[in-house]
């Protein structure tokens, strides 16, 4: 057997300070404070505790060259060596087990190592975010300033008055006024679904591809979005509760055929049920008629920007430039839109069947009617949804 240290390792030294049993009867009760070394690994999703002798056996082992494990507990235990193979930080060749299928996998995508590390362990799974709110609350209060400090200043100067340039403001057009309508909805009608038009509408302003065309060999789509390359590598996955002639289910958004393509129906519970988990219980989505999963094609991408620190940031900004666009297409017809990051990545992969390293999760968007009552806060200060109370 050949065996040689995963693609991507991150070792991260973590301090954990806690009360010291011995010394609390001290005179002086102390705090204790502990050394732990940790394993980041984009093709795991958890953490993986080390100890120093495992960490110097990793530092041993090439990431690209294998080496025979007959010669590895030659200079190691072969139980440090097993124990860091049934981890899954070290990969035997050609083996089956899931950490080593994964990591060929992330070899094949051509990750830049940090971006990597950073995308799968900033992953949500079963996160409420109304418990967690609730237990915010319950440090903070009202008092968020005099817990957290005074905030940053909403916008900076960088000149003095004097030396500022004046510009002239535009004529107030339809593009205003439509930026003024365009407020993140919290108070979806519970009792409104959606039209097929509506749907079509807002997905292919937002996802469809206007053309496709040949450069150099590689086939793009044109859409009414900027993406890098113009390689558009976010896919729109749906959840679909309320929309006129559509079975309650997932879905994937073709943008060539614009279509939606069937994955798996859902009774009406299990759809709620999936709503809640995929935006880790915020509850005034809930009454959304569709979820919009963004999840990036990282190969799409990376294949023409390998190992490049731009290039996941650059899958980051696709989201942003979606989200906006389908925002805009929303209120043109009369709906409204949010977008969130607060949402269960896992959750999501397990229920769409996503590799995370593969086709990840950015955020989830979505879009409805607004209700006519307002129960939760929505921001609009220009009044321009609500009026003035």
């Amino acid at each position: 057997m050949r065996l040689r240290r995963c693609q991507t390792l991150l070792i991260e030294p973590r301090e954990r300070r806690e009360l010291d049993l011995e010394l609390l009867l001290s005179v002086a009760p102390k705090i204790g404070s502990s050394l732990e070394w940790f394993a980041l690994a984009p093709h795991l999703d958890k953490e993986v505790p080390l100890d120093p002798a495992e960490f110097a056996v990793l530092g041993a082992v090439s990431p690209t060259d294998w080496i025979d494990r007959d010669e590895l507990v030659g200079a190691h235990a072969p139980v440090l060596v097993d124990g860091l193979r049934a981890k899954g930080l070290l990969v035997a060749e050609g083996g089956e087990a899931a950490a080593e299928v994964a990591d060929r996998a992330l070899r094949a995508t051509h990750w830049r190592p940090l971006s990597a590390v950073a995308h799968r362990h900033s992953r949500w799974r079963s996160i409420d975010t109304a418990a967690e709110a609730r237990r915010l609350d319950e440090i903070c209060g009202d008092e968020w300033l005099d817990h957290f400090g005074a905030p940053p200043p909403p916008a900076i100067d960088c000149a003095a008055e004097g030396r500022r340039v004046a510009l002239p403001r535009a004529e107030v057009s339809a593009l205003d006024r439509l930026l003024d309508r365009r407020v993140t909805c919290r108070n979806f009608d519970p009792a409104r679904g959606l039209s097929l038009d509506e749907v079509g509408a807002v997905l292919w302003r937002a996802f469809g591809a206007r053309t496709e065309v040949e450069i150099t060999g590689v086939r793009v789509l044109k859409k009414g979005v900027p993406s890098a390359g113009g390689l558009h590598p976010t896919e729109a996955y749906l959840l679909v509760q309320r929309v006129d002639g559509v079975t309650p289910g997932l879905y994937h958004y073709h943008p060539l055929h614009h279509a939606l393509e069937r994955l798996r129906e859902l009774s009406s519970n299990e759809a709620d049920e999936h709503n809640q988990r995929f935006v880790a219980a915020q509850a005034h989505f809930r009454s959304a008629p569709l979820l919009l999963v963004m999840a990036s094609r990282f190969e799409r991408n990376f294949w023409k920007y390998r190992n490049h620190a731009k290039a996941y940031r650059a899958t980051i900004l696709d989201a942003g430039h979606l989200s906006q666009t389908l925002y805009l297409a929303a209120t043109e017809l009369g709906l409204a839109a949010f977008i969130t990051a607060a949402v269960n990545e896992g959750d999501i992969e397990d229920a769409f069947g996503l590799d995370p390293m593969q086709q990840g999760v950015i955020a989830v968007s979505g879009f409805g009617h607004r209700s006519a009552q307002r129960i939760d806060i929505e921001f609009d200060p220009l009044h321009a949804v609500w009026p003035p109370t």
